[in-house]
């Protein structure tokens, strides 16, 4: 998780916060909209997707069954948005924080599966606008990740520590960001490398378990 703590100032004479959707078709995308709809200190302003959608140029709300909303889908980030809402894929949160940079328009990027060259690449890209990025946006998530730290902390080195995540099967990448910040807080709270320790699920003759693993696995299924 990294944010860049800026203030920005909007108009008094337009106190609403303009929203951009990236991945507005999606399942995620979808729920955003709707939530974006429901505040009434939030405006939509742009739905975007990716090149080649057989989508694009239809009207957003159409899309969704929740009437004209006046946004037509594109693939490109034009007008202006105060902040864009990504919930994707790492090779288009990458882009598009590239574009944001150059529109100086703020990120709230909730992708996972980003490589570690991935992120830092997005650190680099909005230096100079605000951004928050997290695995996973929850209060008691965040909250688990602070107990399960100090719980595994104060129960020491005697205790094994395994994590069994579970999503849909329409997620794509495994293990979950969740899961791969939950194993994070708790390695640096014990004193663990993740990078050496940590073992993505078992097979076959894997011997006995080192005291220091955290074990890791991935459950998909359902919708």
């Amino acid at each position: 998780m990294f944010a860049c703590p800026q203030i920005r100032i909007f108009p008094a004479e337009d106190p609403m916060i303009t929203i951009a959707i990236n991945g507005a078709c999606g399942r995620m995308g979808s729920r955003l909209i709707q939530l974006v709809r429901e505040d009434g200190d939030l405006k939509l302003v742009a739905a975007l997707e990716r090149q080649g959608h057989p989508s694009l140029g239809a009207d957003i709300g159409q899309l969704h069954g929740c009437g004209t909303l006046g946004v037509p889908l594109t693939e490109a980030l034009t007008g202006k948005a105060d902040v864009l809402i990504d919930f994707t894929v790492p090779e288009s949160t990458v882009a598009r924080a590239a574009q944001c940079a150059e529109r100086g328009v703020a990120m709230v990027i909730g992708t996972t599966g980003l490589t570690d060259e991935q992120k830092k690449a997005i650190e680099r890209a909005t230096h100079r606008v605000p951004c928050f990025m997290a695995p996973n946006m929850s209060v008691g998530v965040n909250l688990l990740f602070d107990v399960a730290a100090q719980v595994a902390k104060a129960l020491g080195q005697e205790y094994d520590i395994e994590i069994v995540e579970a999503h849909h099967r329409f997620k794509k990448d495994a293990p979950s960001g969740t899961a791969l910040k939950l194993a994070e807080k708790i390695a640096q709270a014990t004193g663990r490398d993740l990078a050496q320790d940590a073992v993505y699920g078992r097979h076959g003759i894997t011997g006995e378990r080192k005291r220091k693993e955290i074990g890791v696995h991935a459950v998909r299924c359902g919708d």
